[in-house]
């Protein structure tokens, strides 16, 4: 009886290791880029993408950014969380007439090496400026010092976030309650020094 019981424990504890194994977080090739054109540019060089992972990559990010870019009220919310300058406009038809929502412009786009396209990843993530000249994913999961340079980042950093299209744009209480539009990362600074 001994013996069975101790194949049993092995074969618990071997499986228990093999899920521990199967929860970690995938570590994939990565880089960002300002643009569509820097990206393309370091392609032919040996860069790690070739041009045609930058232009998909690019039109992911770009679609994800009409997705789930966060939406301010005022032009002056969106500014106090990405800087003067970095915000743009999204005309919008309410019941009562029309009206503004405010949106950051794309600073830029992360690229990643997600080998099969998995559900609920993106390999393109648009960046975002930060109050604080530091830049983010649309996720807010990580801040990075620069929007260029190659590092490995975990797959988690491609998860798709949720929509923020047609919902209520964030008052400057909102984002104040919230820390911030850059304040949630991780810290993380994977891009530059």
């Amino acid at each position: 009886m001994t013996k069975r019981s101790n194949r049993v424990a092995i074969a618990i504890l071997g499986a228990a290791a093999f899920t521990l194994a199967g929860c970690r977080d995938e570590q994939v090739d990565a880089e960002a880029f300002p643009d569509l054109q820097s990206c393309t540019d370091e392609a032919p060089r040996g860069g790690i993408f070739s041009s045609q992972d930058c232009e998909e990559a690019f039109a992911a990010a770009e679609a994800l950014h009409v997705d789930a870019a966060p939406r301010y009220d005022s032009q002056a919310v969106c500014e106090e969380q990405h800087g003067a300058g970095a915000c743009g406009t999204e005309a919008t038809t309410t019941q009562g007439g029309s009206g503004s929502i405010f949106m950051p412009l794309m600073a830029g786009y992360l690229i990643g090496n997600m080998l099969g396209g998995r559900a609920g990843m993106s390999a393109g993530q648009p960046l975002y400026k930060t109050s604080d000249g530091k830049f983010t994913n649309a996720a807010r999961s990580s801040t990075f010092s620069a929007n260029k340079g190659a590092t490995k980042l975990s797959t988690s950093q491609f998860t798709r976030p949720t929509s923020t299209a047609g919902k209520a744009p964030m008052s400057r209480a909102t984002a104040n309650s919230r820390g911030g539009f850059g304040k949630a990362g991780t810290g993380r600074t994977g891009f530059g020094g």
